[in-house]
Parts: structure tokens; C-alpha cells; sequence
């Protein structure tokens, strides 16, 4: 079993401005180790995290890959975030790389189809777009929940990038709820891409039906 990062470096104030994991963090941590082999047989050259608050998740995808040439990109829109990556990173002895931005888009002409993994935990509860807005404007804490209709404002701007990013190889982990149209994210993604889906964890979590979807190239 693979252990969950040390994040015993954040503090109280950290989490009054940066995503504290919870029971979806954890499911994600438990689909990646459960993919830990097929991960590593892929030697993966880039890996790239959409959103990394507090930097769990890349610490713990760089130790199922171990000592490896691995480039871990981490963007967050919060500087707050990209800090508490960084401290994340050199706590666990993973070479995170933390990067404030929108989503991907500074990095797209760079990175064109060479990640080989990419990873979104977003915002996905459903609110009113006017507090996407405001929380993504704010470059706040609940940049990290507010998803907007539907819980998919913020996601549905990136899925628009995958494809122009993701390697003949690559791999894309989605968390998703339920609600947020799990068969018509699938059926997209498909139609407009070629990229195929499986649900590889599925957990339920108060009233949140969690599922992460993991995403690759047809082989034609």
C-alpha cells in the first residue's frame, strides 16, 4: 500500500485558503494506486495536474512512480495553492513543479501532445455561474468547489484542451459526481476526440455520488 503524501506541513491558515483533501482526494489517490503498474510500465515523461491545491495528489502519483525523469507540472489559479504544492513537493521528496495559471492554457503550444498524464479534480458542485465567476475572479478557496450549472463551467473549459495535450499514449483522470452527466461527458468525449472512458473508482460520500473517469486514445 502505498502511503498518502506527509502534508503535515500545512497549516490552519493554509486551509482557510487552499483545499483541504477530503473523501474525493482519497478516492483519486486509491484509483491511481490501483493503476500503479500500468502507470509505471508507461515511463511517462510529463506529468500534468489541472487545480493541485494542496499538491496530494502529484506527491502521490510521484511516488508510485519513484525515482524517474518524470516532469511533474502542477497549475492552480490560486498562488496560495501553487505554494502549498511546492512545500508539498519538498516534503515528500517529489520534484513538484507548481505553476499559477488558468487552467492549461499558458502551456498549450508547449505541451501539444506530449503529456502523458493529466490529472483534474475540479470544481464540480453545482452553483449559480455568477459564483463561478466570483470564485474564479477571487482566486479563492471555493475556485476549488464552485462548478457552476450543472458543475461542469469550469471542467467543460478544459475538455476542450485534452486532446491537443494528451500523448499517443496518454492518460486522463477525471473526478466527476453523478450528477455532473457522467454518460454525456463519455459520449463527448468520444465523438469529438476518439478518447475512450472507463470508470475506474466509484464511491459515494455524504449525498456526493464520486467517480473517477480515466480517459486514452482509441487504438485504431
Amino acid at each position: 500500500m502505498i502511503p498518502t503524501p506527509d502534508l503535515s506541513h500545512l497549516t490552519e491558515k493554509d486551509k482557510l485558503y487552499v483545499y483541504d483533501p477530503a473523501e474525493d482526494t482519497f478516492l483519486f489517490l486509491d484509483a491511481l494506486e490501483q493503476d500503479a503498474e500500468d502507470l509505471k510500465s508507461q515511463k511517462p515523461l510529463i506529468c500534468l495536474e489541472i487545480g493541485s491545491g494542496s499538491g496530494c495528489v502529484s506527491a502521490f502519483i510521484g511516488s508510485i512512480l519513484g525515482s524517474t525523469n518524470t516532469v511533474y507540472l502542477c497549475t492552480d489559479i490560486n498562488n496560495r495553492a501553487s505554494d502549498c504544492t511546492h512545500r508539498t513537493g519538498h516534503c515528500n521528496k517529489i520534484p513538484l513543479d507548481p505553476i499559477t495559471c488558468d487552467l492549461a492554457r499558458p502551456l498549450l503550444k508547449r505541451l501539444q501532445h506530449s503529456v502523458d498524464i493529466i490529472l483534474f479534480n475540479p470544481p464540480y458542485v453545482p452553483t449559480e455561474s455568477e459564483e463561478v465567476l466570483f470564485a474564479q475572479s477571487g482566486r479563492s478557496i471555493s475556485g476549488s468547489w464552485a462548478g457552476g450549472i450543472n458543475g461542469m463551467e469550469v471542467t467543460n473549459r478544459f475538455l476542450g484542451d485534452i486532446e491537443a495535450l494528451l500523448s499517443e499514449r496518454g492518460i486522463f483522470y477525471l473526478v466527476t459526481l453523478e450528477g455532473n452527466n457522467i454518460p454525456e461527458i463519455r459520449e463527448r468525449m468520444f465523438g469529438a476526440f476518439r478518447l475512450q472512458c472507463q470508470i475506474v473508482a466509484q464511491r459515494r460520500a455524504g449525498i456526493e455520488n464520486l467517480h473517477i473517469l480515466r480517459f486514452s486514445r482509441v487504438n485504431e
